[in-house]
């Protein structure tokens, strides 16, 4: 419905960044979410583990929590989103060694480096898969003086958007609006350009964990350079990134086997493990 909707029914994003952008439509997609689990049964008042940014404030971590109480949750624990990727990934972060992570979603990007069951160091950087959406979007208005929009320029992402050069060149049609005509037109781009209009982006990302390894302590630096690092998230699928990442620290870079819902897969895994969940949910 993005984009497409008429006056009547507008389209709401009640998360921006990873945090809660719009509090009453966010405690009532909670509220559908937990009876759709539950079967539509009102009497359940579950306990809820919701993932949030590294660096969240106090003011965002109340209202996450504000927002599940009304939902009528009977207990919210808070676990950093790089935690959850790191269980639901199935990394032992547990044992007293340097695991390093690197979360990128949607709104956020976290890295963090864990060891027994502790963020030592942890960033979050609010450039993610929308900020990329967001660059295409310009690069292509800037170039071709054509308009597209959100859903248009997520599919090029997906389908042309690189991180590094890519082994054969792929090309893809996109229409859009001519700013200048005003009409409707079809044009066609090259991975090239869009890897150009990503590079931006991508390079804050680069340069996060470039900072998250030169703020590691020697000791779990050396776990890192046998384990390297790992990636999740959606963010994560951009072509080859890993290399990319590869490239610039040297490093040994490994997909999470389901990076789309390993902070899902973690958060569930702890509602199991409740000793774990004490020892990580923060307050």
């Amino acid at each position: 419905m993005l984009g497409r909707t008429p006056g009547n029914i507008i389209a709401i994003k009640p998360m921006r960044d990873g945090v809660i952008a719009d509090f009453d439509t966010t405690e009532k997609m909670l509220d559908y979410f937990i009876k759709k689990a539950h079967n539509r049964t009102v009497w359940v008042r579950p306990r809820i583990v919701i993932g949030v940014p590294s660096e969240i404030t106090q003011v965002e971590k109340r209202a996450v929590k504000d927002s599940a109480y009304r939902a009528k949750a009977s207990e919210v624990h808070l676990v950093e989103e790089a935690m959850a990727a790191a269980v639901g990934a199935g990394m032992p972060i547990t044992e007293p060694a340097g695991n390093m992570i690197v979360d990128i979603g949607g709104g956020t990007t976290d890295i963090a480096v864990i060891s027994l069951a502790g963020i030592v160091y942890s960033k979050a950087v609010r450039v993610a898969g929308n900020e990329m959406d967001e660059a295409i979007i310009q690069y292509i208005k800037k170039t071709y003086n054509l308009l597209i929009g959100d859903r248009t320029s997520e599919a090029i992402k997906i389908k042309v958007g690189s991180a590094y050069e890519l082994d054969e060149r792929i090309t893809m049609e996109i229409k859009g609006r001519h700013l200048i005509e005003g009409v409707p037109k079809t044009i066609t781009i090259t991975d090239q350009e869009i890897r150009e209009a990503l590079s931006e982006t991508v390079n804050v990302i680069v340069d996060a964990v470039r900072v998250a390894l030169e703020r590691t302590p020697p000791e779990l630096s050396a776990d890192i350079v046998d384990r390297g690092i790992v990636l999740t998230g959606g963010g994560a699928l951009l072509k080859n990134l890993d290399k990319r990442l590869r490239e610039e620290t040297g490093l040994p870079t490994a997909m999470a086997e389901e990076p789309l819902s390993s902070v899902v897969l973690g958060a569930g895994k702890m509602l199991f493990d409740f000793g774990l969940l004490r020892k990580i949910s923060i307050d």
